[in-house]
């Protein structure tokens, strides 16, 4: 008998360490556990319990051992370069195990930290993986990260030696890393042993006798290095989150159960078979990057793109497009102001009617919250299931999915559906209460938390408490606000910080936004509380206009504030809509809703570290202005 998706979800939550012992026996033990889940008591509860293995191993050697050595694991496709590759298993094992020896050989061990500060080339995951194959703790800073926010990283994490390239490459532009790496090592306290500098043809680093390592160098007469046993418990991995006082968070992933998770999903939730391609459309330097294109789809043993390129722009809005038909892929995921960016400048589709993209058997979107008008155009446009799903840095893999490996539930738009393995969601007022079917609350997560997720921050477990776990005792804090209709789907409209308070009225910034998007000319949209003396917040309105569009902007502005005073109703108290050319973002695709909102209240700001383009703000200022907001 086929499980369905109702049983898997409750035999997950009724006999967590029988479905997790189930699910752990997809991956190579050196060491069974002692212990599926720790007992009561200590927390948070552990995964794994005194097993040991080695998430390289996983990844790469056993694939080889098992016949798999010729299969592609990596394609990468870089528009911006026009450069293109394609790694076998047994080339990947060889390159990772020669960069572990070259990692050991400059006095990296198990336990010890290691900054990887590169962009989205092979030799990035290699990095990785060669961390992995040693114990070592990787942490991945976005190529390109100021000076001053890769120091506190380096500070933080204390690393012995950091992995970088000499350049980054962006639409029209090269950017140096070398001088952003010195300038941040002259910055930290803490100071490394070494860098690993591997040198790219469209720029040239400067090398630092006796710090400097050039990577070509070192790989040519490098020995290989053989896998580490590693507890399942130990850290697998370091990811720097900015967090809500603008230090970054180190969320800390362990290798036991993000592997059991990762190899989990992807059967169960993306419905992959092994050999297939996989395209995470993401950077490394995000939670998606490390999860889906390097760690999942290789332990698994699929074949996943790693792309270097943008999706409008690198050359068009037809590149998702190429790459899938080019490809083979099977699933794509990526983020849905990928998708928004796409239908601004090709509404019509026109450029997917280029492509064979028949292989194609879903979508999957997160990182953001997806509104129904995007969804509605991809499904329209590419006639396969569009899923929305929802997760967070700090879980690592979804929380909430329509699962392809299952029979799909209803999709109904605007909901990531329903809770995955183990995820128990509640949703909470200010008092810990729970609330009823249909209200707005804080959405929460009965612990103990599933495999995979994270089991501390770095070098901060106070603050992982405060942050997550001391407002609701007993659950994680997603800092999600939103709410469950009576089909128990999970709808989430806002992080908590975008509820505003109207006059009294708790309204969600999310359900404004899916009422605009739905307007015929709108590409993307963000709505922000602004500060009233009357009301308390009034909320106001950013659209973006799909490409092609002559129509008076006043028009459009006045269309949109009707409809939400239609959809919503007067309490809403919507009166403001502002066309702008691009909204500000990180560079993982989030609209910086909070920035914008301190601009509107004339309040001072720290520049986010992982604003895509900081010229972007002065934009917002300016509108905000002509509108009557922003001035002192």
């Amino acid at each position: 008998m086929t499980e369905t998706f109702d049983q898997m979800q409750q035999r997950a939550l009724s006999d967590p360490e029988g479905f997790w012992a189930e699910a752990a026996e997809a991956i190579d033990w050196f060491k069974p556990a002692d212990q599926v889940l720790a007992p009561e008591g200590a927390f948070p509860r552990r995964w794994f319990v005194g097993a040991e293995t080695n998430t390289c191993h996983n990844a790469l050697d056993r694939h080889v051992a098992n016949g798999r050595g010729d299969q592609a694991a990596i394609i990468y496709d870089s528009p911006i370069t026009g450069a293109k590759a394609t790694y076998t298993y047994a080339e990947m094992l060889d390159q990772t195990a020669r960069f572990a020896g070259v990692l050991a050989g400059l006095g990296v061990g198990k336990g010890d930290r290691v900054v990887i500060y590169m962009p989205m080339i092979p030799e990035t995951a290699v990095a990785m993986l060669a961390c992995a194959r040693l114990g070592a703790i990787h942490s991945v800073v976005f190529g390109g990260f100021a000076a001053n926010e890769l120091a506190v990283r380096i500070d933080d994490s204390a690393a012995k030696v950091i992995v970088a390239a000499s350049c980054g490459i962006e639409p029209g532009r090269v950017i140096p890393y070398k001088p952003l790496l010195d300038g941040a090592i002259d910055l930290a306290s803490h100071k490394p042993n070494h860098c690993v500098i591997f040198q790219r043809e469209q720029a040239t680093a400067d090398m630092q006798p006796g710090r400097d390592v050039d990577w070509a160098d070192a790989m040519a007469t490098a020995e290989p290095a053989p896998c580490t046993p590693v507890a399942a418990t130990d850290p697998l991995y370091v990811l720097y989150t900015s967090g809500t006082t603008g230090e970054p968070k180190g969320v800390v992933r362990d290798n036991g159960g993000h592997m059991v998770a990762l190899t989990w999903s992807m059967k169960h939730i993306y419905g992959m078979k092994p050999g297939e391609t996989y395209w995470a459309a993401s950077d490394v330097g995000w939670v998606v990057g490390h999860s889906y294109i390097v760690y999942a789809p290789l332990l698994y043993g699929c074949t996943t793109v790693l792309f270097e390129g943008k999706p409008v722009g690198t050359p068009d809005a037809g590149v998702f497009w190429r790459i899938i038909a080019e490809h083979d892929v099977k699933l794509l995921f990526t983020a849905p102001t990928a998708f928004r960016a796409i239908r601004r400048d090709d509404p019509e589709g026109k450029f997917l009617k280029q492509y064979d993209l028949s292989g194609l058997r879903g979508l999957f979107l997160a990182g953001e919250r997806s509104d129904p008008a995007t969804l509605e155009w991809a499904e329209a446009q590419l006639g396969v299931p569009v899923i929305d799903h929802w997760w967070q840095t700090e879980t690592g893999w979804p929380i909430c999915s329509n699962c392809m490996g299952y029979d799909l539930l209803e999709i109904k738009h605007g909901s990531p559906a329903r809770p995955v393995a183990g995820y128990d969601i509640r949703v909470l007022d200010e008092g810990g209460n729970e609330v009823p079917a249909g209200e707005i609350g804080a959405l929460v997560i009965k612990t103990p938390l599933p495999p995979g997720t994270f089991p501390t921050l770095w070098n901060a477990h106070d603050r992982y408490m405060s942050a997550y776990f001391n407002n609701f005792p007993g659950y994680y804090e997603t800092a999600d606000a939103g709410y469950i209709d009576e089909d128990g789907y999970i709808f989430v409209m806002a992080r908590t910080d975008d509820i505003i308070n109207v006059a009294g009225h708790r309204l969600s910034t999310g359900g404004m936004e899916e009422v605009l998007s739905a307007h015929k000319d709108v590409a993307e949209c963000a709505v922000v509380g602004v500060a009233d003396q009357l009301k308390g917040q009034t909320p106001v309105g950013f659209l973006v206009l799909s490409s092609g569009v002559n129509r008076p902007r006043e028009e459009i502005q006045s269309e949109c504030v009707a409809m939400v005073r239609n959809k919503i109703g007067p309490v809403a108290a919507f009166k403001s809509a502002i066309v702008v050319d691009r909204l500000p973002k990180t560079r993982s695709g989030k609209v910086l809703r909070g920035t914008m909102q301190k601009i509107a209240d004339c309040q001072t700001f720290k520049m986010p570290a992982t604003i895509d383009d900081p010229e972007i703000l002065a934009e917002i200022e300016d509108a905000l202005k002509l509108a009557g907001y922003a001035k002192a």
